[in-house]
């Protein structure tokens, strides 16, 4: 295909999405050719710096595939890295683009509000010289991986909520809770629920004659010092009731457990995304792993090849993987070709009835179970959904080994269960095979159980307990 003066040799296209644009082939093809080097940097909290080298061609015949080209990779980074800094180092012109997207009225308004409520300071996009490029900065922190004790693990998901009562690394306990926080305005609906899931895991490690250590929590969203900084799972909650009682959801429902105990607990809440990463390294016993959940949305998190989470957003849900023109818009960000619409129950749900599905139920959990039901049976209808997500994973997974180094990748979540997880790991294997034989690792899954509740397992391990 040719895509803005490029051409992509794209061998594998989803049947249900013929107009699917592999982004990570699309940069990759255009980048061979480009010559001028440029450079972005994207600072975040505490100083820390990312920077990406690339070149582009600077050409009046390639500048919308230049703008099209850092637009994509300035919000593929800010959406992986997280900052409230760009600086754009080589190109003036190009810098002026992405600053008018990132304005006010801009493209990219979105984004720009987005990173601007999670670090609480002002989006700066900058043009520097190239010979002027920040130097990078990371840290990087250890997670989790505690097992000692009687532990609470809380998954919060936009269409159920999981709970897993662990003693001493072993699960007694685990249940799962369909709920709606996502459609929700009052916050005292979900702090009800995360309260009543929290004292049914209390009660099963009391009937063990346990204590209740620790309480660890994975949900959507970014968290900074167990604070919400934004969540889409407080979708519909006021700003008001945000800032007095989504902020501190978790830790005030681990203090009023606490008082009812009698005893201090602590409470550690982290990304789902890292939750994710963390189970997978956990079940495996290595580093270097990407955890991906599809669930409601598409939870993304990283544990490096030390074992360490490295302070990023890891909020790929929002990363663009599709470069099509007329792909689907995320109802949230706004923008379009967006991981959300192609990892999730999204994705099931805008497929069927391109397969031929009329779906009934009300929900979108309702309707993903209309569709894994078919699969159950081998519905060839629901055997073409599954396939194209698999399509579109071993395309996007060798995008995101662009910007991660990864020796694996464990799938969990809701989407993944059953027969049209096993659909989605063989086609996303051949597509990798056949397109991208030099990117090592292939996508793995742990079993059944896990792929549903290993989060909330893993998110036991979270507090560390003296």
């Amino acid at each position: 295909m040719k895509f803005l003066n490029v051409d992509i040799p794209v061998k594998n296209l989803p049947e249900l999405d013929q107009g699917f644009v592999p982004l990570g082939l699309f940069f990759k093809e255009y980048s061979k050719n480009a010559q001028k080097p440029l450079c972005i940097a994207v600072e975040r909290s505490g100083g820390q710096v990312g920077v990406y080298e690339t070149r582009i061609y600077g050409t009046p015949e390639m500048k919308k595939a230049d703008d099209y080209y850092v637009d994509r990779l300035v919000k593929f980074l800010l959406w992986s890295w997280g900052g409230f800094k760009v600086s754009i180092c080589g190109d003036d012109e190009v810098a002026q683009t992405i600053r008018r997207a990132y304005s006010e009225n801009g493209s990219r308004a979105f984004d720009k509000g987005f990173m601007e409520q999670v670090y609480e300071t002002d989006f700066v996009v900058e043009s520097l010289p190239y010979d002027q490029k920040p130097t990078a900065v990371h840290r990087s922190e250890s997670i989790g991986r505690h097992t000692n004790g009687g532990r609470i693990g809380f998954d919060a998901g936009g269409s159920d909520r999981k709970v897993s009562a662990v003693i001493d690394g072993e699960p007694i306990y685990s249940e799962e809770v369909v709920w709606f926080p996502k459609t929700i305005s009052n916050p005292d609906y979900h702090y009800q629920g995360i309260l009543a899931a929290f004292h049914t895991a209390a009660a099963k490690i009391l009937e063990k004659g346990g204590h209740v250590d620790g309480i660890g929590i994975s949900s959507a969203g970014v968290y900074i010092d167990n604070k919400c900084m934004v969540a889409s799972l407080f979708l519909k909650v006021g700003k008001e009731d945000f800032d007095k009682k989504v902020k501190n959801i978790y830790t005030r429902a681990a203090k009023e457990l606490s008082n009812t105990l009698g005893y201090e607990i602590p409470v550690v809440v982290a990304n789902d995304g890292d939750v994710s990463a963390l189970a997978g390294a956990m079940g495996l016993g290595e580093n270097g792993i990407m955890g991906i959940a599809m669930g409601t949305s598409e939870a993304v998190g990283y544990v490096d090849g030390d074992g360490n989470i490295c302070g990023w957003l890891n909020e790929l849900a929002f990363a663009p993987v599709d470069g099509q023109p007329d792909a689907m818009e995320d109802e949230w960000s706004g923008d379009i070709g967006c991981g959300v619409k192609y990892f999730s129950q999204d994705s099931v749900i805008k497929l069927a009835p391109r397969a031929g599905i009329e779906l009934k139920g009300e929900s979108p959990a309702e309707k993903l179970k209309e569709v894994q039901a078919l699969m159950a049976e081998n519905d060839p209808r629901a055997v073409k959904v599954y396939e194209s997500i698999g399509v579109y994973l071993g395309h996007t997974l060798a995008l995101y080994a662009m910007f991660y180094d990864i020796r694996h990748v464990q799938m969990m979540g809701r989407v993944m269960s059953g027969k049209g997880g096993d659909i989605i790991l063989d086609v996303a294997s051949r597509v990798m095979n056949e397109e991208y034989p030099d990117v090592a690792f292939r996508p793995e899954a742990p079993d059944e159980k896990t792929r549903r509740v290993g989060q909330s397992a893993a998110a036991a391990s979270l507090p560390e307990v003296k």
